[in-house]
């Protein structure tokens, strides 16, 4: 019996694998010049290594089929570390951690000067961008599919740049139909 129950649970475990969509990510100066070509808004995942929601969002919300499906084909997505040692070329400046310390690597480390350029106070922050690679907004902290999907669509379609108060971001939650599971 228990080698049925294993069986079972393998071949379910399998076909989750099979049929789990990923998003597609990206460097920042790659969604940057992918834009050139095919004008499209970027998210941007601002993360640490050493950050239990960041996993948590990366797990939950970016693994879910609906986000993966809806990110793979409305944004370039990209996956920064706001304390690690990548370098970055946005707006003709170059972004750095001058002070990345490799042995910090998964705990608490300098924090990269792109991130303080985007002003991120706290991980993860998902950072939008328009399609001529201009800041829309960062949302701080963890969301799950169906918060992640109010953003994703808003900023997409545009629905942001009519919503000038708190009161109307407010109406537009209320009335903001989810679709994706979560």
């Amino acid at each position: 019996m228990k080698k049925i129950i294993y069986t079972l649970v393998l071949n379910f475990l399998i076909s989750l694998s099979i049929h789990a969509q990923e998003i597609h990510w990206v460097t920042l100066n790659e969604a940057l010049e992918l834009q050139k070509k095919t004008p499209k808004k970027i998210m941007m995942d601002v993360y640490t290594n050493w950050c239990g929601p960041c996993k948590m969002l990366d797990k939950n919300t970016f693994h879910n089929a609906d986000v993966a499906k809806y990110v793979n084909e409305h944004y370039y997505a990209v996956k920064f570390n706001g304390e690690g040692n990548d370098v970055v070329t946005y707006k003709n400046n170059t972004y750095a951690n001058a002070n990345y310390n490799p042995e910090l690597a998964n705990r608490r480390n300098s924090v990269h000067d792109f991130a303080r350029y985007l002003k991120i106070s706290a991980y993860p922050t998902v950072v939008f961008f328009d399609e001529k690679g201009e800041v829309i907004t960062p949302i701080r902290g963890y969301q799950t599919p169906p918060q992640i999907e109010l953003y994703l669509k808003m900023f997409k379609n545009d629905e942001h740049k009519a919503i000038e108060t708190q009161e109307q971001f407010n109406a537009y939650y209320a009335s903001f139909k989810s679709e994706f599971k979560g």
